[in-house]
């Protein structure tokens, strides 16, 4: 099993962050500063506890001037890019959201954004002034920089992983759409991801408002496309009918599917259940092509995970045929629970077929 991602905050790293600060701002107690960021509670922290843990003791250390201190960690962002620093935009969270200090703060949370990006820590101040800080987000969105431009995305998506929710977003996301309508066609794919996960965001609380918008904007260029398609993946996943129409996936008919057949009934944990199909075109048509894993959960009910197999282009009478494995092992994110699961498949948002097995302890 992977080594947790909040070991790369070690003692090790730790020291190396505070003497960075320190060849910068010589009154800076580099070792007096670790201990009390480690104190006796370290090892039980999560990555981002750890990180608010860094930046409040970085209040006790540096300047007592808030923009004194910001001029300190401008100057470590110079020489320093090590996983310790993105604990410098949740010190502006900490220590620089009072009104006097919004200037100072979000022109901060700009410069630092190019090192380690600020998209957590903008959002508390969407939370106190939504209107200010929406402001200077469309502004952002305008910017000749990527980062800026990205920043302005990703700080408002209203369910930002491991990021403090905008449950006013998820209830009306009408705010956040100047900004995805300016980023449309950026030309950075960094940036465009950023606005393909914002739509997904919205999806699924308002599904009918990305559909109205990737139906306007489908079509209109290559770039906006691939926007389009990458936001719309949790509704193509949920058959969406709306969502599958716009890319031509809307007529599952058109695909004969045979032959759909698994390697065993029984499956012992830690191994693969493979499976295959053949799939026939009555007439020119697309094809996207899915399966779904039904895992037993440990309630005892089942719980289904889509997977994509492929989407293609079929002209009428084109046969294809494919296998496929599926790991039934146990890793960081998923844990297997023994007995009843199936697997489905799905071509263009209809069901095909369904194949039950047993997963079991024991090798087979």
């Amino acid at each position: 099993m992977p080594e947790p991602i909040k070991n790369m905050l070690s003692l090790a790293a730790l020291k190396e962050f505070a003497e960075a600060i320190k060849s910068v701002y010589a009154e800076f107690d580099a070792e007096e500063f670790v201990l009390d960021t480690m104190g006796d509670t370290w090892d039980e922290l999560e990555l981002m506890a750890r990180g608010r843990k860094i930046s409040k003791t970085l209040g006790d250390f540096l300047p007592s001037k808030y923009e004194d201190a910001i001029a300190v960690i401008d100057k470590v962002v110079k020489i320093y890019q090590g996983f310790a620093a993105f604990s410098f935009p949740e010190f502006v969270i900490i220590y620089g959201q009072d009104e006097q200090h919004w200037v100072v703060s979000i022109a901060a949370l700009g410069r630092f954004t190019e090192h380690f990006s600020a998209e957590f820590a903008v959002r508390p101040f969407i939370i106190s002034n939504e209107k200010k800080m929406m402001a200077q987000m469309r502004e952002w969105s305008k910017s000749d920089n990527e980062h800026l431009r990205r920043l302005s995305s990703e700080g408002c998506r209203p369910a930002l992983p491991w990021g403090i929710g905008l449950p006013k977003y998820k209830k009306n996301p009408s705010p956040i759409f100047p900004i995805l309508e300016q980023l449309k066609v950026d030309p950075s794919l960094y940036v465009r991801k950023s606005v393909a996960n914002n739509l997904n965001d919205i999806s699924k609380t308002h599904p009918e408002l990305v559909i109205e918008i990737a139906k306007r904007w489908y079509g209109t260029d290559e770039k906006t496309n691939w926007i389009i398609k990458h936001g719309l993946r949790t509704l193509l996943k949920k058959s969406n009918a709306d969502a599958l129409s716009i890319f031509g996936l809307g007529n599952a008919d058109a695909v004969e599917v045979s032959d759909f057949a698994i390697n065993s009934s029984s499956i012992a944990l830690g191994c693969d259940i493979t499976f295959s199909f053949v799939i026939k075109a009555k007439n020119n048509t697309k094809a996207r092509l899915e399966y779904g894993i039904d895992y037993m959960k440990h309630s005892g009910k089942q719980s289904r995970k889509v997977f994509q197999i492929s989407e293609i282009p079929l002209k009428e009478g084109q046969t294809k045929t494919y296998t496929r494995k599926h790991a039934l092992a146990d890793h960081s994110t998923r844990k297997h629970y023994l007995g009843a699961h199936a697997v489905t498949l799905i071509v263009n948002g209809q069901e095909r077929g369904t194949l039950e097995f047993e997963l079991t302890g024991g090798n087979n």
